[in-house]
């Protein structure tokens, strides 16, 4: 079963090819066995009739020998009466004459040999029996000798009053090299015409799978063009078979209805973004608008104008206030920079320097910064690269547990081709297998506090620079986010 499996199909050009191939060769096959029974069975009939002729002109000979002899004709008087005849009619019709009396004891024979075989002087009962049983009164024996095929016929020969004089005997040899030679003839003839037949075939059958298979090899190119984010372009071909049409009519159906099936799934999940997002916005805002009440509600209270300390209590509840103020601020801007695409602006910049300016911000001494040589310039935007520098290695630095006493976190810079890598390493907890397919999706966050949109946010300036980012994590041991980009190529919008 492995074995099988693990050979190639072959392709329908293939298929179509071998099948014209086969269907020639199994058609000369066939037409040369039956050619070769038709040649036999007509060598078989020619020699049977032709037997029966040279016997039919014999008995001509013989009957007007016995009508002109002088002798008395009787079965005795047979070596008499054919002392000379014999040989001339062997001579006219170039066939052995051998006669027989009734007993079977050879009488006279054409045969120019002194000595001669037993079985050639009697014959054998059987074929005594059969003479005289039969109604037509004749038998043929076919047997071979060296290789050779001959034919004896028995008949009876009789005087003028139809009275029974002898037997005659006539040896017959089937000679089939004219046969031979014609068949053999035939059959090359034969091969040279499936010979050519062949080699049109084939190219006949290279055009045909040609012509299907290019429909075909279209359609499937068009598959697999096919995408759910775009617009897909309906097949066209022209002078197609029935049943190819019938496969295009289906594609471009299937086009219409993913096409009608992406219009409302985008709709479908733009509302459902919207949602999660109102749901999200509306759950952070709650967040700091509680405090706030519970602050007002205790000042209107405890408000006392002759207090001594009144305005110390003022300024306590203002800064509450201005503090989750503040909060809410933080939240909108957090939301606002993410739904915000990055700037459409490319420049020239050392990225080498801008990540060290980036890292400048934090006061984690654990930070470590390495790059292969001190400038890298690549076109991007020096906001967005700093933006996300700093989402990552916060990202980093929060992901290391309080309790790590060894905290670190590695940058690292260098070039690899035409492409730009930055790598951040940290010794945090890492990630499991839950959340890994999830750690891009806006406001998935593990942490307590936060909008978990950092990341997200890294990944859709990351892609819109035509970049990439991507993670290996281990439990335990902690985390690398890798984020490359070319060194100099066109914002994707």
């Amino acid at each position: 079963m492995g074995i099988s499996m693990s050979k190639k199909r072959l392709s329908l050009r293939a298929r179509i090819n071998l099948a014209m191939i086969l269907l020639v060769l199994v058609a000369s096959v066939l037409i040369a066995a039956v050619t070769i029974y038709q040649y036999s069975e007509e060598a078989k009939e020619y020699h049977t009739e032709r037997l029966e002729r040279k016997e039919k002109a014999i008995k001509q000979s013989i009957n007007f020998v016995i009508g002109e002899t002088t002798y008395p004709v009787t079965t005795e008087n047979i070596p008499l009466i054919f002392k000379d005849e014999i040989f001339e009619i062997d001579a006219i019709h170039n066939l052995q004459i051998n006669l027989y009396d009734l007993e079977g004891q050879l009488l006279k024979s054409s045969k120019r040999t002194i000595q001669r075989d037993s079985s050639d002087l009697c014959l054998d009962a059987k074929i005594l029996n059969t003479l005289s049983n039969t109604l037509e009164h004749r038998y043929v024996v076919k047997n071979k000798v060296a290789g050779q095929t001959f034919q004896s016929s028995y008949s009876y020969i009789m005087d003028e009053k139809f009275k029974t004089l002898g037997i005659l005997n006539l040896p017959y040899l089937e000679n089939d090299d004219f046969f031979n030679k014609e068949l053999k003839e035939f059959l090359m003839r034969l091969a040279y015409a499936y010979l050519v037949l062949i080699l049109v075939a084939i190219i006949i059958a290279y055009f045909i799978s040609k012509y299907i298979t290019k429909s075909l090899r279209t359609i499937s190119d068009k598959m697999n063009e096919t995408r759910l984010e775009k617009r897909n372009k309906k097949i066209q071909i022209e002078s197609s078979s029935e049943e190819i049409e019938t496969l295009v009519n289906s594609y471009n159906s299937m086009i219409d209805e993913l096409e009608a099936s992406a219009v409302v799934l985008a709709t479908n999940e733009r509302e459902q973004a919207w949602r999660e997002m109102a749901k999200q916005v509306a759950h952070e805002i709650k967040n700091p608008l509680t405090p706030m009440r519970l602050t007002v509600q205790s000042f209107q209270r405890k408000f006392d104008p002759e207090d001594e300390n009144i305005h110390k209590k003022v300024d306590e509840y203002s800064n509450t206030l201005i503090q989750q103020i503040d909060t809410m601020s933080s939240i909108a801007s957090a939301f606002s920079n993410f739904a915000k695409m990055p700037a459409q602006k490319s420049e020239n910049l050392n990225v080498v320097h801008i990540v060290k300016l980036a890292l400048d911000i934090f006061n984690e001494d654990y930070i470590e910064f390495y790059s292969e040589t001190e400038e890298i310039i690549a076109k991007f935007d020096r906001t967005q690269l700093i933006r996300v520098v700093t989402n990552l290695v916060k990202n980093g630095i929060q992901a290391i547990p309080d309790t790590n006493e060894n905290p670190k976190i590695n940058v690292r810079v260098f070039s690899e081709g035409e492409n730009v890598n930055i790598t951040i390493e940290d010794n945090g907890s890492g990630i499991n297998e839950e959340t890994k397919d999830k750690i891009f999706e806006p406001k998935f966050t593990t942490k307590s506090s936060g909008m978990g949109l950092g990341l997200a946010m890294v990944k859709n300036i990351v892609e819109t620079y035509n970049g990439s980012i991507t993670f290996t994590t281990q439990l335990g041991k902690g985390t690398v986010f890798r984020v490359t980009f070319p060194k100099s190529q066109t914002i994707s919008v």
